[in-house]
């Protein structure tokens, strides 16, 4: 598998790993089931998604998910995924969904986290980066405008879900260097 690492010098993005199992369902709360993982995680089933995430890595898959991590140690804070292709993307669309772990919130660490992974999308070819967020997650919409994001409307799932939608032009966007 290609290691791939981006960092800004305070958040570093690399790919989900088996250790990180274990800290995942600690840093699992309520709001990340509710508006990230549409459940809570069991040992088997995180086990299950990050073999899936590593093998979307291998085969150049649509789906790159990433480990936020914090720190000198980088400890995982939360994670960042990244989808090439899916429901509602156009051709070079890029949807980018993220959550941070209780202790890691109200820090900067997901705009800093999209920035990151927004620069990468667009090094991978990706051509306007997407944020869809349920209208009662005030913060994650907070984040996607911290990141330059601009609101472009409502959209809705295919579950019928309501989202307001945030884009990022990642042709024109000034986002930050990244060190690799």
């Amino acid at each position: 598998m290609r290691e791939v690492r981006l960092s800004d010098g305070v958040v570093t993005l690399s790919p989900l790993r088996p250790d990180d199992v274990r800290a995942h369902l600690a840093g699992e709360d309520e709001l990340l089931v509710r508006w990230l993982n549409g459940g809570p995680g069991t040992r088997e089933g995180v086990e299950a998604y990050v073999r899936h995430c590593r093998e979307q890595w291998n085969t150049a898959g649509p789906l790159r998910a990433f480990g936020i991590r914090a720190g000198a140690e980088e400890v995982l804070a939360g994670t960042v995924d990244l989808r090439f292709a899916g429901a509602g993307l156009a051709p070079g669309q890029v949807n980018v969904a993220y959550g941070l772990y209780p202790p890691w919130r109200g820090r900067g660490l997901a705009t800093r986290a999209v920035l990151l992974a927004s620069r990468y999308a667009a090094g991978e070819g990706g051509t306007e980066a997407v944020i869809q967020v349920e209208p009662e997650n005030p913060a994650s919409a907070a984040v996607a405008l911290r990141a330059g994001f601009t609101r472009s409307g409502p959209a809705h799932g295919e579950d019928g879900t309501r989202f307001e939608r945030y884009g990022l032009d990642l042709r024109a966007a000034a986002l930050p260097p990244v060190d690799c």
